[in-house]
């Protein structure tokens, strides 16, 4: 049951960061429009190489939640290639960057440690799962 339950949710989170990833990356004018300016100009300066741990991040991280939902142990490793994609993207930019304040102030600074440790959780608890012969 637990494994349905952290697929289904896994998939709900993964779609919605493929969603904001297609968003930006297409720059959908609705959706850019409720992005703060200094937010946009941000994201814009950032490195290209950026964008690709971003799309390992949420890519790997929709494959793991169909793959743990299909009980694949492949799930295991498109997890573990996600929490790279995030733990490096976030990453470089909670150390490497300044970010503005509309991206650091109150709960939204804390968004890029969510995802860092959901990501990480998932990679974990396809690993644990796979140990303990749930998956094929």
């Amino acid at each position: 049951m637990h494994l349905w339950i952290v697929g289904i949710l896994s998939l709900l989170w993964n779609a919605f960061g493929c969603y904001e990833y297609l968003m930006v990356n297409l720059k959908n004018a609705a959706f850019m429009a409720r992005i703060p300016a200094e937010q946009i100009a941000y994201m814009d300066g950032l490195p290209a190489w950026l964008t690709a741990f971003w799309a390992i991040g949420v890519w790997g991280g929709i494959a793991g939640s169909i793959l743990l939902l299909m009980r694949s142990r492949y799930s295991v490793w498109a997890f573990v290639l996600s929490a790279i994609g995030a733990v490096v993207g976030l990453g470089y930019q909670i150390f490497a960057t300044a970010r503005p304040p509309s991206m650091t102030d109150g709960p939204m600074g804390l968004i890029p440690w969510a995802i860092i440790l959901f990501a990480v959780f998932l990679a974990w608890y396809s690993w644990n799962t796979d140990k303990k012969g749930l998956l094929h």
